[in-house]
């Protein structure tokens, strides 16, 4: 058993059966995240690209360095040069990207036991959180927007219908529209559980006038890229 827990570069030289071995480790532990994550979790196709590929570029970057401290402090500059423009990503994600470079950092050294044991222990835990019944505070949220007229004191008109409706409502933004004769209000809400959204709705257009009122749900713009 101790014997599946040594490296395979035990020697620290790098011979043609090691290489394509820790390549095709590497290949096959970032196939199954991604399968797993893709079964569990909506994502991009090119996110799951990464996740299958990153293994096998972080265990090639650990071979060529292989304990020489002037290579190593050159690939962490040529990283530092590396910008991510896009969005953070979700909990989630930053959990399956950290999770791939840690399998890479296995593979590269040798660890193949280690890689695999660790990839499917990990999986198979968030696979079993994701099943326990844990309440979503965002679960049931929604984006409420209001138009009404300038003449109307916007500040405080709707509290008594959202206590009604909701278990939680937030102003998160205010802007005019129609050449500044119009507000548009915009609420975070979470709605009760046996509230009607027909019935809310139809009290907020006798309070308006019977402007426009638009009830959805939230927009996530955190796009699952690197």
């Amino acid at each position: 058993m101790n014997t599946l827990f040594t490296s395979i570069l035990a020697d620290g030289t790098i011979t043609a059966a090691t290489f394509f071995a820790c390549t095709a480790v590497s290949l096959i532990i970032g196939l199954f995240i991604a399968f797993v994550y893709r079964r569990a979790a909506q994502c991009s196709k090119s996110f799951l690209v990464t996740l299958a590929l990153l293994p096998v570029v972080i265990e090639l970057v650990i071979m060529l360095v292989n304990g020489s401290i002037g290579a190593g402090i050159a690939v962490a500059g040529a990283f530092s040069l590396v910008r991510f423009r896009s969005a953070q990503g979700k909990g989630q994600e930053i959990t399956a990207i950290f999770l791939t470079m840690a399998v890479g950092l296995a593979t590269g050294m040798g660890y193949l036991a280690i890689a695999v044991l660790f990839a499917v222990i990990v999986m198979a835990v968030y696979l079993l959180l994701l099943k326990l019944p844990f309440e979503d505070p965002e679960k049931g949220g929604r984006q409420l927007k209001i138009t009404v007229p300038e003449s109307l004191d916007f500040e405080g008109a709707f509290d008594d219908i959202l206590n009604r409706y909701t278990e939680k409502a937030e102003l998160v933004d205010v802007r005019t529209t129609g050449m500044g004769s119009l507000y548009k209000l915009t609420y975070n809400i979470v709605l009760r559980k046996d509230s009607s959204l027909h019935q809310m709705m139809d009290e907020m257009r006798c309070r308006n006038g019977n402007l426009e009122i638009v009830c959805s749900r939230p927009v996530d713009h955190t796009e699952n890229e690197l």
